[in-house]
């Protein structure tokens, strides 16, 4: 199975966005699952960034970044793919920002049934996930 339809189906079985994304970079994993468990919903449900964008920037740290302090060079190898990463998303989807892609309020009952109702899990979230997984492979 590759790793678009492996987020995919952490996503369907109930793992956020962000613990979806990261889980399929990084292995399914209590570790990892506990990583990215804030950052779904756009951040605690804050609807701030994307979780499937968390979870990638999750996975470039983790790829990427230094295992101990870091150089001004092992930044810069986390930040650039994270803004290149940023940038092409932002494209795709026109914002990294939950409330806007999903156009409804995560908090409330009445959105929840909206964004059932309409199907946004499958259409944008859904969406979001393969886009972070295509990105993410055209970065390594």
């Amino acid at each position: 199975m590759n790793t678009k339809d492996k987020a995919l189906d952490y996503f369907r079985e109930g793992y956020s966005c962000s613990q979806s994304v990261l889980m399929a970079c990084a292995g399914k994993s209590g570790e990892t699952a506990r990583a990215a468990a804030a950052f779904g919903g756009g951040m605690g449900r804050l609807q701030k960034t994307c979780g499937a964008v968390t979870g990638a920037y999750i996975w470039f740290g983790m790829a990427y970044g230094a295992p101990g302090l870091p150089s001004e060079g092992d930044k810069t190898a986390v930040y650039s793919r994270v803004k290149e990463f940023n940038r092409i998303f932002t494209v795709r989807n026109g914002t990294d920002q939950c409330s806007e892609l999903l156009g409804e309020d995560l908090n409330t009952a009445e959105g929840k049934d909206n964004i059932s109702r309409k199907g946004l899990s499958q259409k944008v979230c859904e969406k979001c996930i393969r886009d972070a997984i295509e990105i993410i492979e055209s970065l390594e």
